[in-house]
């Protein structure tokens, strides 16, 4: 990807921050290390700092295609691979990760370079995030089997008669969320609106911050979709799922809904080949790039447009 254009020289030596979000495959790790080495040329320090929930999980390196090791020695990487996949991470805990790593860069007068596909995270970051109090897992575990037995737009119909300012922000086929705001406000007595409202302080906001997302030409990102699973089957992908599996670990964790673990897991388990198994993560990844440039697109309308083919 070629750098002149989109990074302004200054942005890499006076900036406070570049963030960077993007479909998956749109080559968001190669232009971050493409522009901490621009800040390093120009006497700055650099720091790529993930923003990507998969990313974060030690058992993920293959399927979250994490930066290889010989990058992460071109330029310091933080927030990569430093959960286990036994705990349940979440946006609050990267905010409170980001925080330190944040600070850290601003004593050493490095540039935090923040890379990823969840929109949530980046949204968190510039506007706060609601303190929501834990839901017991047997109110979770209710609403979870509710979904199961009756779906998502029966939920979708009890939440516009229980919560309807909620329910008009959300979709009928929006599963995650119509279940979360229903999880709230049982356990709490709240609506996800309230506890919105009253969200923690931006963590990182105002002037100095260069956004940008990048728009990947569909027919261009297809492909590149179809090389990505095929290099990660190629660099051990099955390998890293059986090891993953191999820990018991409860299937309602973030990581073992990571694309890639229950379609390898079908291969493992001998009830499909294991090109089918790639087709399914081939359509399931373009799926999520989908949901990844609509969410860009409608939350993020301020941010800088980057064309990529």
């Amino acid at each position: 990807m070629d750098l002149p254009g989109i990074l302004d020289p200054r942005e890499a030596s006076e900036g406070r921050a570049v963030l960077i979000a993007g479909p998956t495959a749109s080559g968001k790790s190669a232009l971050a290390l493409a522009l901490a080495e621009a800040a390093m040329r120009a006497g700055r320090p650099a720091q790529i700092v993930n923003a990507d929930s998969m990313q974060v999980y030690a058992d993920l390196r293959v399927l979250s295609a994490r930066p290889s090791k010989e990058d992460e020695a071109r330029a310091p990487h933080r927030l990569y691979g430093h959960v286990p996949g036994a705990d349940a991470y979440s946006a609050g805990r990267w905010l409170a990760d980001i925080h330190a790593v944040l600070a850290g860069a601003e004593a050493a007068g490095a540039l935090p370079i923040l890379v990823g596909g969840t929109g949530l995270y980046f949204k968190a970051l510039e506007e706060g995030l609601a303190e929501i109090p834990p839901v017991p897992d047997a109110v979770r575990r209710r609403w979870r089997t509710v979904l199961s037995q009756e779906g998502p737009e029966a939920l979708h119909a009890v939440l516009a008669e229980r919560d309807p300012e909620i329910a008009a922000r959300l979709e009928p086929s929006d599963p995650q969320r119509i279940v979360r705001a229903l999880e709230v406000l049982e356990a709490t007595g709240r609506s996800l609106a309230a506890f919105q409202k009253a969200g923690s302080a931006p963590v990182l906001a105002g002037e100095g911050i260069a956004r940008y997302v990048l728009e990947p030409d569909r027919a261009w990102l297809r492909r590149r979709i179809a090389e990505r699973v095929e290099a990660m089957l190629a660099a051990g992908a099955a390998e890293e799922v059986a090891a993953l599996l191999a820990q018991g670990l409860a299937p309602d964790l973030p990581v073992m809904k990571a694309i890639g673990v229950r379609e390898i897991g079908e291969f493992l388990a001998g009830r499909i080949t294991e090109t089918e198994a790639a087709e399914a993560m081939i359509v399931a990844t373009r799926q999520y790039s989908k949901r990844q440039s609509t969410w860009f697109r409608h939350q993020m309308p301020g941010w800088r447009r980057v064309p990529v083919s």
